[in-house]
């Protein structure tokens, strides 16, 4: 049996965003997407955490990974490069264990975005090119280097840095006839051991691509960053996450089920003098209720709101409501419903914001968040939207099932 090890080196010290490697991303610590990677591979062996933190290597572990030593304060530096943590790595496992991989991955948990095949495929690739030292995932590269320049200073000229052989001034040169060229990204490197044991290198002589689609590519640096590449997960792109397997949109859809604050409204409330309470809510909602009840899908609010507001506001879009509900009884509330109108919960969509709709969640064939809606929520749908509660979520909803009926 090829003993396959990946490797995710994630040390305690970020100074550019405190914490990254545990920080939650998109309802999960960052280190577990990478672990996530490891785990959904047919082909790894064994997975193990190279940190030189015992916070990180206790997260580590509740995820599924190993984490059998502390790495040496002197390689866990800024300006500590890969080698010498996977040298280290090897090491410790020979010398401890007897334990020797015969290919060892790189996955860096900067670059949590990946494609669900990707580990086993860049694998395969190394085993099916018997001269290659190492594979590395590339992606298209967004800026062309044949159309970049030495800087030599302010008072003095530039010189291209790049020559292309039968092309004068590359730089002048339609892009679509220049050489293609590729980025390396932090998504894998699949190395043969003996590329870091006897080339002491990380990738050798002879490196074999992985093509990565580009809307894959992330490099989590900042916290702008941060935000940036949450959005990606949330926009519904297929990736290897550390959660169990999204849903999808049903066949049929029977019933949508929806929350009422932060949800049809934007989760505020106005109170005047006397106690009176007013929501805000989006117009735009209702617009497609109707076209939605002529294709033989319902529509109803659920809601703890005790407030008569909820009826109201139900009754100008059109729809059916349960309002004030017990916190903890919207599940067993939603079941009463599905039995009295005879619907099947894999039939039936819920849309919600916060805790209380958990139990909705698990009941219904689709879970759908707003996009404003808690971590926890948001980590637990199936789907999140775009839009903020009471800002057109529930519009936003209607057009992608219509869209999908067509």
């Amino acid at each position: 049996m090829t003993e396959i090890l990946a490797l995710i080196p994630a040390r305690g010290g970020s100074k550019g965003i405190p914490r990254k490697n545990i920080r939650s991303f998109a309802g999960y610590p960052l280190i577990a997407w990478s672990i996530a990677a490891a785990k959904q591979s047919k082909l790894v062996t064994r997975i193990i955490v190279s940190t030189d933190d015992e916070e990180i290597a206790t997260v580590a572990r509740e995820w599924g990974a190993e984490a059998p030593f502390l790495r040496p304060a002197e390689i866990s530096q800024d300006k500590t490069t890969d080698l010498p943590v996977f040298e280290h790595t090897l090491k410790w496992l020979e010398d401890v264990e007897g334990y020797r991989p015969d290919i060892i991955i790189q996955l860096r948990p900067t670059s949590p975005i990946r494609p669900k095949e990707m580990v086993d495929d860049a694998i395969r690739i190394l085993q099916n090119h018997k001269d290659a030292d190492c594979v590395r995932g590339v992606v298209v590269a967004g800026q062309n280097p044949f159309k970049m320049w030495r800087f030599n200073g302010e008072d003095k000229p530039l010189n291209p840095l790049l020559e292309v052989d039968g092309i004068k001034e590359p730089y002048n040169a339609p892009r679509q006839i220049l050489p293609p060229v590729y980025w390396q990204t932090g998504h894998i490197d699949v190395i043969r051991t003996s590329t870091i044991s006897e080339k002491k290198s990380l990738t050798g002589d002879v490196i074999y691509p992985l093509v990565i689609d580009s809307k894959y590519t992330v490099d989590i640096d900042t916290l702008s960053d941060w935000s940036k590449y949450e959005a990606v997960i949330y926009s519904g792109l297929e990736v290897v996450s550390p959660r169990s397997p999204r849903k999808q949109i049903p066949e049929t859809i029977k019933l949508i089920i929806c929350d009422f604050d932060g949800v049809v409204t934007d989760n505020s409330v106005i109170t005047d003098q006397d106690g009176k309470e007013s929501v805000l809510a989006s117009r735009s909602d209702s617009m497609h209720i109707k076209t939605l009840k002529e294709k033989g899908i319902d529509f109803m609010i659920l809601s703890s709101e005790p407030n008569g507001v909820v009826q109201a506001r139900a009754k100008k879009m059109g729809v059916e409501s349960i309002h004030g509900i017990g916190m903890q009884d919207k599940g067993r509330v939603m079941r009463e419903v599905l039995e009295k109108k005879n619907i099947k919960a894999e039939n039936v969509i819920y849309v919600g914001n916060d805790l209380n709709d958990l139990p909705c969640f698990e009941i219904a064939g689709w879970s759908v968040a707003v996009a404003d809606a808690y971590p926890e929520i948001i980590r637990a749908a199936d789907f999140v939207l775009t839009k903020n509660g009471g800002h057109g979520a529930i519009r936003e909803l209607c057009e992608i099932i219509l869209k999908e009926k067509k």
